[in-house]
């Protein structure tokens, strides 16, 4: 018996799957407008996990262009398969479904074939028969889940889809994976949207086409109406571990204050699973899921990385954490142009463009926390600008940075909340060099400036309500980014903007 803490991948990785190839496990998760896409990581104990890199990570494989926030990438299924893996997802904005497969999950995977399907969130099952069963939530008026059977090389249909199962009258199924356990087959869902109502439910029939017939103990998950921190889960994925034990990824949010609001985003949480007297999976303690769990976990494997991290742009790609804002536009960004540094060369696109700005940005983790960089910036014309934002999407962001206004170069503090964009706090500033920073706890951040060369005093420029982010007030699917940006306030050129480090430093 060994505890471990929820969530165990903290941060925006919403709508989790899992797949075991012998003792090592992989997991997914959705990505939306960020690139690359599709994270993937690996564990070798379901409780702690790396990231190995990203499924799709060439534009061949996904265009994001003038996707909208909360566009992009929808919910991935992972499955691995007489010796290869295979993941589908949909790109909502860009092609719909899509398959690719790799024999290293860590390594390339392949370009894309296209499934001709209805609907979001495509599972995978592969049957000893041979045949490839692809699901969907329809996405149409007619609510419940498409099947069709598909051929894996090219993604072409070979059976028109219909509906198999329509839930078990939640709003919204979505999400289904099937399983073959013990000779039957098992279909799980999500219901209830991904809100508060958030459940999960399943069905079993003696065909993978069905006819199913739903568990009486359904939902087999849910936080609804319940007094816990964790709240709206959902979207489960079932795994059997290499010891004979299962278990259950989900996503859940851990919101803060009354009425509720949630800035991190959708996590990914991990819940043991028991096999009843009738052969229905319960999921967690009656069907819920704990901060702390205390359970008879596989042999601990825990990673030897810090958490606390400073990167010095040294490498020569970004770091796994970072992501774009869409595909960056070619020659926004470099890690060569100045060694050492990273080099962000801003464009007329702002934040507050659905577009690809100059931005690199990596997700807020941990509530408390600290996150800082050295920016060197000559902003030259009007409104050139490059600093510090932390980006729930276009419409909700703060940003702390250095522009030229009126001739002058001054920080700024800045709020964009909806249709309220204002500068709220400026001080001129006569060098190229500043230590932009911001320090967050579970209802505020706090924007800070510091000289490079004159010690570790801070001077605080403007807060900001951490509320302010939440889904509930600026709607949407992600959670927040801390993001190096640079903006050019005319068509000419403008000065690279330069960051020499950034460190994020958890604070819990």
């Amino acid at each position: 018996m060994a505890p471990y803490r929820n969530p165990v991948i903290p941060g925006f990785y919403p709508d989790p799957s899992v797949c075991r190839a012998g003792e090592d496990y992989y997991l997914v998760t959705s990505s939306f407008e960020y690139f690359p896409g599709v994270p993937i990581f690996h564990s070798r104990d379901l409780v702690h996990w790396r990231q190995l890199g990203y499924v799709l990570n060439r534009p061949s494989q996904l265009r994001l262009d003038k996707a909208r926030s909360s566009g992009g990438i929808y919910a991935p299924t992972i499955r691995y398969h007489q010796g290869k893996f295979y993941v589908t997802t949909t790109n909502v904005t860009g092609g719909g479904h899509l398959l690719v497969h790799s024999g290293d999950p860590a390594g390339e995977w392949s370009d894309p074939v296209w499934i001709d399907q209805p609907g979001i969130d495509p599972d995978l099952f592969f049957d000893e028969d041979g045949t490839v069963y692809f699901s969907t939530a329809s996405g149409q008026a007619e609510t419940g889940i498409y099947q069709s059977v598909i051929d894996l090389k090219t993604g072409k249909r070979l059976t028109e889809p219909q509906i198999i199962w329509d839930g078990s009258g939640g709003k919204h199924p979505e999400a289904p994976h099937l399983y073959k356990i013990g000779g039957t087959y098992y279909l799980i869902l999500a219901e209830g949207g991904t809100e508060y109502g958030h459940m999960v439910t399943i069905a079993r029939g003696d065909s993978p086409s069905g006819p199913f017939t739903g568990c009486p103990g359904n939902p087999i998950l849910s936080h609804r109406s319940k007094a816990s921190p964790i709240q709206a889960t959902g979207h489960a994925d079932l795994v059997q571990a290499h010891d004979g034990s299962w278990w259950a990824v989900c996503l859940g949010i851990r919101p803060v204050g009354y009425p509720n609001r949630h800035h991190l985003g959708r996590e990914t949480f991990l819940a043991p699973v028991k096999w009843n007297e009738q052969g229905w999976p319960e999921i967690g303690e009656g069907g819920m899921i704990a901060e702390k769990v205390e359970a008879d976990t596989l042999p601990l494997h825990p990673w030897s990385e810090q958490t606390n991290h400073r990167d010095d742009f040294t490498a020569a790609a970004p770091e796994l954490a970072w992501n774009f804002l869409r595909n960056p536009r070619p020659g926004s960004w470099s890690l060569e142009e100045r060694p050492g540094w990273l080099t962000l060369h801003g464009s007329q696109v702002t934040l507050d463009d659905e577009d690809a700005p100059a931005f690199l940005g990596r997700r807020q983790q941990h509530f408390a926390c600290r996150a800082e960089t050295l920016l060197e910036f000559p902003p030259a014309h009007e409104g050139d600008e490059a600093g510090l934002t932390v980006l729930m999407n276009h419409r909700f962001h703060y940003e702390i940075a250095l522009t030229r206004t009126g001739g002058e170069r001054i920080l700024i503090f800045r709020r964009r909340l909806g249709s309220l964009r204002k500068v709220e706090h400026s001080v001129p500033w006569a060098g190229e060099r500043v230590i932009l920073g911001v320090r967050a706890d579970a209802e505020n951040y706090v924007f800070t400036y510091r000289h490079p060369e004159r010690g570790e005093e801070r001077t605080i420029l403007g807060r900001g309500e951490c509320s302010m982010l939440a889904t509930e007030v600026a709607g949407g699917f992600t959670g927040v980014f801390f993001g190096l940006y640079a903006v050019s306030g005319t068509s000419a050129p403008a000065a690279p903007a330069r960051f020499d480090w950034f460190d994020y430093i958890p604070l819990d």
